[in-house]
């Protein structure tokens, strides 16, 4: 049976298990759980794998392979179909919602071992699955759309996991209605589109737009409209400036959520969004720089926060979103194979900071604070050692992965001439900068928990590693740490860059040899520039915190205005309650529901009621069962009739007639 032509299967496999372990899980231990969560995604992944192979023996004529099951939606000429779609960057989403979720589930089954709810976490996590790879397959908008909102609903799920605990609910519900604002742009810009286009399928919409002019800079025109509209949703979903905000909440979630959906696929779901449109964004060039520079922006905002954060998972939050910018900076330059390579090294390397992180809180016995660590590295040498090797992918260190994804970046970055001359090398300025603040607070993470005397009560927290369910992950991702990039390896000697070369079907390949000369010629430099300045980012760390212990302590008090602006996040999170939450609250409380509600409609309704009432009993009072009473009526009833007949003004045309 060939899986290309039932790609169903691959996203029903992990609905299925969510289904199975919401339904009958309670009654269940949890090994059988596990059989029923991790053999579905394990499944999923084997099919993925499956239909990668397949497709890989296509004609190219035949790319990208659409699939049409039925008719979701039809209303007059619109359709949205149930059509599901596979070409180069498919695969390489497959691959990493697949690959990696399979891993952390691996991991949650040592992690979450002990913890209620156990069955409900694998069933909410499986169902994550299932709307993500509905989200990447997705050949229309509107299939895409229903994946988007149904990471959303996970993500809320699983963020406010641990439900009775205040923060973790108030950070659920924080993630899910930020991430609605972004969502109405997205929807206005599915709108915009089908009324331009008059369908919502990729390659119908592609195709059309294609031979379009590309509207000009600085002018809004539809193209533009519709990218500007999309990327909103983006910046929601991805967590960029200005609705970052719900993504640092989101650790209150357990750390396997954090490593699956906020770090390795659902927040990487705008950037796929960017690069599948890319087509689109190409045509709008106003919309191409405003996504670069809101990348550029939230990479160097996020990494200056994440300096002094002092909660292991809280600094590795703020990365992520300094890490989504370095995808968007790369999109916005028109450099979508970059920023695709970016999100696939980066979903190794971040998952498996996370989930070292998640065994570092496990060794310590719940403790996330860097500050009350230290002095780990002899103690839990698995942790360590990996963790290790992902703080050196994403600071960008030679061969390993994230040294190829970021080179690729910051040299598209640098030629890029969109906005006129000096952007480029302004956003490459800004992202080189993001790289040294970025290895800074890495190396500050390394050095706080591992290194250093142990500022714990020793005879009160038993540190220990963590079992293999939950190391074995750890290092498979650690390889992949480090080799997962090396498909750009031969390019740095004039040979071919793989990846790149296995996108360009997909993003339009072909740069004449005379640039392909000249980017070579720029590669090495920029690379020796972006490892220089790593480097100096690992001295400081290492002079602060190893060779001068105590000189932070001292910076932080001289600087106390900075660092407390810092420690309280730029007080973007107060600013927010101040100008939109009390006021809307206040609307809300004092106008909707006490005025409209409360007085206009429960008024009006209470006001009808309680009147007939108040007739009802006025009008009982006169039936008083007295013979003489009702006699009285009667005689006043007529004597009105005889005065109506013959005193109201209507009977004079009569008297006329009689004349």
């Amino acid at each position: 049976m060939p899986i290309l032509d039932h790609l169903w299967i691959i996203p029903l496999l992990p609905l299925l298990g969510s289904a199975v372990n919401g339904l009958l899980g309670r009654k269940w231990s949890n090994k059988i759980v596990n059989s029923v969560a991790l053999g579905a995604t394990g499944l999923s992944f084997l099919f993925a794998v499956e239909a990668v192979r397949e497709f890989m023996q296509l004609a190219p004529a035949q790319i990208p392979w659409v699939q049409k099951y039925f008719t979701w939606i039809a209303a007059g000429n619109f359709r949205a179909g149930f059509d599901l779609q596979i070409d180069q960057l498919t695969i390489v989403m497959l691959m990493v919602v697949t690959g990696v979720g399979f891993l952390i589930h691996i991991y949650s089954t040592g992690y979450m071992a002990h913890e209620g709810g156990y069955y409900r976490f694998f069933s909410y996590l499986n169902l994550f699955m299932f709307f993500m790879l509905i989200l990447v397959m997705a050949a229309n908008y509107v299939l895409l759309f229903v994946g988007w909102e149904g990471v959303g609903l996970c993500s809320y799920l699983l963020i406010g996991f641990y439900f009775l605990k205040k923060s973790a609910s108030d950070a659920g519900k924080k993630a899910f209605i930020v991430n609605r604002i972004g969502d109405f742009g997205f929807m206005l810009g599915m709108f915009l589109l089908f009324r331009t286009f008059g369908t919502l399928d990729f390659v119908t919409v592609f195709a059309k737009a294609a031979p379009m002019q590309p509207d000009a800079m600085g002018h809004l025109g539809i193209l533009t409209a519709v990218c500007l509209l999309l990327f909103m949703g983006a910046t929601g979903k991805s967590a960029q400036l200005p609705l970052y905000v719900w993504l640092p909440d989101a650790m209150e979630g357990p750390t396997p959520v954090s490593a699956l959906i906020h770090a390795a696929t659902m927040v990487t779901a705008g950037v796929y969004v960017v690069a599948r449109s890319h087509v689109l964004f190409t045509h709008a060039p106003t919309a191409m720089l405003v996504v670069a520079i809101v990348g550029c922006a939230t990479a160097i905002f996020a990494a200056s926060i994440g300096l002094v954060q002092t909660d292991i998972k809280k600094v590795l939050a703020y990365s992520t979103v300094s890490q989504l910018g370095y995808m968007f900076l790369a999109c916005g330059v028109g450099a979508f194979s970059a920023g695709i390579f970016h999100l696939m090294t980066h979903a190794f390397f971040k998952a498996l900071l996370f989930l070292a992180a998640g065994s570092v809180i496990h060794a310590m016995g719940g403790e996330q604070d860097m500050r009350h660590m230290g002095g780990l590295s002899k103690r839990i040498k698995w942790t360590y050692i990996t963790m290790l090797t992902a703080t050196l992918a994403i600071t960008g260190a030679p061969l390993f992965a994230g040294f190829f994804s970021k080179d690729a970046i910051l040299l598209a970055s640098f030629q890029s001439e969109n906005g006129g001359a000096g952007t480029g090398h302004t956003l490459y300025a800004v992202g080189l900068f993001a790289a040294l603040l970025t290895s800074f607070y890495m190396f500050r993470l390394i050095f706080l928990t591992f290194f250093g005397k142990p500022r714990y009560d020793e005879h009160h927290v038993h540190v220990h590693e963590s079992p293999w369910s939950m190391l074995g992950s750890l290092v498979i991702l650690g390889v992949l740490s480090i080799f997962g990039g090396w498909f750009a390896l031969p390019s740095f000697w004039g040979g071919p860059d793989y990846f790149s070369n296995f996108l360009a079907p997909v993003f339009g390949g072909g740069e004449s040899a005379t640039t392909e000369a000249a980017a070579h010629a720029l590669e090495l430099p920029l690379a020796g520039v972006a490892v220089l300045t790593a480097l100096i980012g690992f001295g400081i760390a290492f002079w602060l915190y190893i060779s001068r212990p105590g000189k932070a302590e001292a910076l932080a008090k001289s600087m106390h205005g900075a660092y407390t602006t810092l420690l309280n996040k730029y007080y973007v999170d107060e600013f927010y309650a101040a100008v939109v939450v009390k006021p809307l609250m206040w609307v809300s409380t004092n106008v909707l529901w006490k005025f409209i509600d409360v007085i206009g409609i429960d008024g009006t309704v209470n006001g009808i009621a309680s009147t007939a009432t108040s007739i009802g009993d006025t009008v009982r009072h006169t039936q008083s069962g007295n013979t003489r009473s009702y006699a009285v009526w009667v005689v006043i009833g007529a004597l009105l009739v005889i005065a109506v007949i013959f005193f109201w003004p209507a009977a004079a045309p009569v008297s006329g007639m009689v004349r």
